[in-house]
């Protein structure tokens, strides 16, 4: 009961979000963004959609069950939690999925942009290794995590590279750790 009700929260959250994305980018595009990334963009949402899948799969149909330190991977993913809204409110209409740049736009450099350049990846890199791990599912925390690294070897390349292309990113944000803060 305790894992279908997170599972569904986890599910109306990503829906939720979606409906942001999807309002900000009509916005943006409105205002005349660019978008980047558009042939890896398809396999990073199935890629997250099946996570949801493999995950249910390993905890309701092959009974994986929480560990006894299930509180630990729990107060990470609450924390993670905190830091992903910090960061979506930072960048208010700006916060998409997809890579959409305004050109010549300032980067936002607040909430947790200001310590570093990817705190929603961060976020999300967290969430993929300690949602699984607070019910015991560990080949998705494993497989998951594997497949989110070689995911964002692709993303980030491509966001960067549009962000120095159509932005003042490399002035305001060069000098910045991608995933931990930094002064």
């Amino acid at each position: 009961m305790w894992f279908l009700l997170f599972w569904s929260f986890l599910v109306i959250q990503r829906l939720a979000e979606v409906r942001i994305a999807k309002s900000n980018e009509k916005k943006l595009r409105e205002k005349g963004a660019v978008e980047a990334g558009k042939d890896h963009y398809k396999w990073m949402v199935f890629m997250h959609v099946s996570f949801f899948a493999v995950f249910f799969l390993e905890v309701y149909v092959l009974s994986a069950t929480p560990p006894s330190w299930w509180l630990v991977p729990f107060v990470l993913f609450l924390i993670a939690q905190v830091i992903r809204v910090w960061a979506i409110s930072s960048l208010g209409v700006y916060w998409n999925t997809k890579i959409l740049l305004l050109p010549g736009a300032t980067v936002v450099a607040k909430g947790p942009y200001r310590f570093m350049r990817h705190p929603n990846y961060t976020v999300v890199s967290l969430e993929l290794l300690v949602i699984p791990l607070i019910f015991g599912a560990y080949y998705t925390a494993i497989l998951f995590t594997l497949l989110n690294i070689l995911m964002l070897r692709v993303r980030i390349p491509a966001e960067e590279k549009a962000l120095m292309e159509l932005t003042d990113y490399e002035k305001s944000h060069g000098h910045k750790q991608r995933f931990f803060p930094s002064q």
